[in-house]
């Protein structure tokens, strides 16, 4: 078992930046990926960036390239997500998920049934 413990999100303006951060415990070591989704009131679910978590590898969704930066610090068993020029489209709960595979593309990093261990979930509000 994984277990995720969720930090950071509330409000911000259009334009400025937040970061959430998500702290892995247990059986990390089964872990090959990390990232996060984000789901929007009326909406599914939606991959939003992932990285590989003992290799060199990461993935976003077109919608926040260049905006969101995902990173991680192995020694703290913690994945962060880096959010800037926020925009009101962004607005949503964000989960943080763990995953051990098996991904066979960058294009499975994406796909939320890879999945097996989520977070609590945050909200980002962003006003316009």
């Amino acid at each position: 078992q994984v277990q995720l413990v969720q930090s950071g999100g509330g409000l911000v303006q259009a334009g400025g930046s937040l970061r959430l951060s998500c702290a892995a415990s247990g059986r990390t070591f089964s872990t090959y990926a990390m990232a996060w989704f984000r789901q929007a009131p009326g909406k599914e679910r939606e991959f939003v960036a992932a990285i590989k978590w003992r290799l060199i590898g990461t993935y976003y969704a077109d919608a926040v390239k260049g905006r969101f930066t995902i990173s991680r610090d192995n020694a703290k068993n913690t994945v962060y997500l880096q959010m800037s020029s926020l925009e009101p489209e962004d607005t949503a709960v964000y989960y943080c998920a763990a995953g051990a595979g098996p991904y066979y593309s960058d294009a499975d990093l994406g796909l939320r049934q890879k999945y097996g261990y989520w977070g609590q979930g945050t909200q980002v509000t962003v006003s316009s």
